[in-house]
C-alpha cells in the first residue's frame, strides 16, 4: 500500500514513523516546510516527497493538519485523490471537518474517515515525532452513514498494526462532547491555572500535582484556539459546569463549613473510583 502523509508535525511525522517501524508500506511525505522533508528524508521517516497533484499514487492519504487547514487542502486537492482511495484526518475536533470533507468529496469516489489518534507530547513540529508515540493508544474512529463499513474495517486494522493498542468507533458530535470533558477543558484549566501570581513562589513547593496539573499548559495556542472555537458549544459545557462545580467548594472553604466541604471531597473520591471501576471493566 502506497500511503500519503500531508503535515509532518508531530502528529503526522510521528506516524509516518510509526508505519515505517511497523509494516512495510510505502510512506511518502508532503508538507511546505523544506526543511521538514529534508529531515523526514533524512531520517529514512519517508521515501519519498509527493507534491498535491502526485496524490493520485497513493491508496490512503493522512492528513496531519490543523482543522481549517485540513479542510481547505481537501477542497483545494479534490481532484488529485485516487477514486477508491481513503482520506483520514487526525484533527481534535470531527463535527465541523466530517461534514467538510464529506461535502467535498461527494461523488468522487474517495472515502473519507474522520479519526483522531488520542496521544500527544508538550511539544510540537517533526522535530519531536516518535516512532513509539502511539503505543497502547487509542485511535478512535468517526464512521458517517456515508462511510464504507469496508473502509473502517481497513482503517482499524492500519491502526492496530502500527502500534495502537485499540480502536474506538464514535459519531463525530458524541466524539466532540466527550473531547470536550477528557482534552479540551483539561487544557483550559492547565492554562487558567498557571497564571496565578504564586506561580514564580512554588520554587521547592512543587510535586506531582503540580506538574501533573501544569503539563499541558505548554501547548501549541494556533491548534488549541481553533480546536476550542470549532467546539465552542461543548467546550462551554464543560466550563460552565466546573466553574459552578469550583464555586460550590469556594464558597464551603469560605463559609468555614466543614460538612459541607468533607461531602464535596468523598463526592469528587467516590466518582474517580467509580470511573476506575468503569475503565477496568472496559479494558
Amino acid at each position: 500500500m502506497k500511503i500519503c502523509v500531508a503535515g509532518l508535525g508531530l502528529i503526522g511525522g510521528s506516524l509516518a514513523k510509526a508505519i515505517k517501524k511497523n509494516t512495510d508500506e510505502t510512506v511518502y511525505g508532503l508538507d511546505i516546510n523544506r526543511e521538514t522533508i529534508a529531515s523526514a528524508l533524512a531520517q529514512e521517516t519517508i521515501d519519498g516527497e509527493l507534491t498535491p497533484k502526485e496524490l493520485g499514487c497513493c491508496d490512503m492519504v493522512i492528513l496531519g493538519l490543523y482543522p481549517q487547514a485540513t479542510i481547505d487542502f481537501i477542497n483545494e486537492n479534490k481532484g488529485y485523490f485516487r477514486k477508491g482511495s481513503i482520506v483520514i484526518d487526525t484533527c481534535g475536533i470531527k463535527q465541523s471537518v466530517v461534514e467538510a470533507a464529506e461535502t467535498a468529496l461527494e461523488g468522487t469516489g474517495v472515502s473519507f474517515l474522520g479519526c483522531h489518534p488520542m496521544a500527544g507530547r508538550e511539544f510540537w513540529g517533526f522535530a519531536y515525532a516518535l516512532d513509539n508515540l502511539f503505543d497502547r493508544a487509542s485511535f478512535i474512529m468517526t464512521p458517517t452513514e456515508k462511510t464504507p463499513a469496508e473502509v473502517v474495517e481497513k482503517v482499524k486494522g492500519f491502526a492496530l498494526k502500527i502500534g495502537f493498542a485499540g480502536c474506538v468507533t464514535a459519531t463525530p458530535r458524541e466524539h466532540d462532547e466527550v473531547i470536550a470533558f477528557t482534552s479540551q477543558l483539561a487544557h483550559v484549566v492547565s492554562s487558567a491555572y498557571i497564571k496565578s501570581p504564586s506561580l514564580f513562589k512554588q520554587a521547592g513547593f512543587s510535586a506531582g500535582s503540580f506538574k501533573d496539573l501544569t503539563r499541558v499548559a505548554k501547548l501549541n495556542e494556533d491548534m488549541w484556539t481553533s480546536l476550542f472555537l470549532l467546539n465552542r458549544e461543548p467546550l462551554l459545557f464543560e466550563i460552565d459546569h466546573i466553574i459552578k462545580a469550583l464555586t460550590d467548594y469556594r464558597d464551603a472553604i469560605r463559609d468555614g463549613d466543614s460538612d459541607r466541604l468533607h461531602e464535596l471531597l468523598k463526592e469528587g473520591r467516590e466518582l474517580k473510583e467509580q470511573s476506575i471501576r468503569n475503565d477496568v471493566k472496559k479494558a
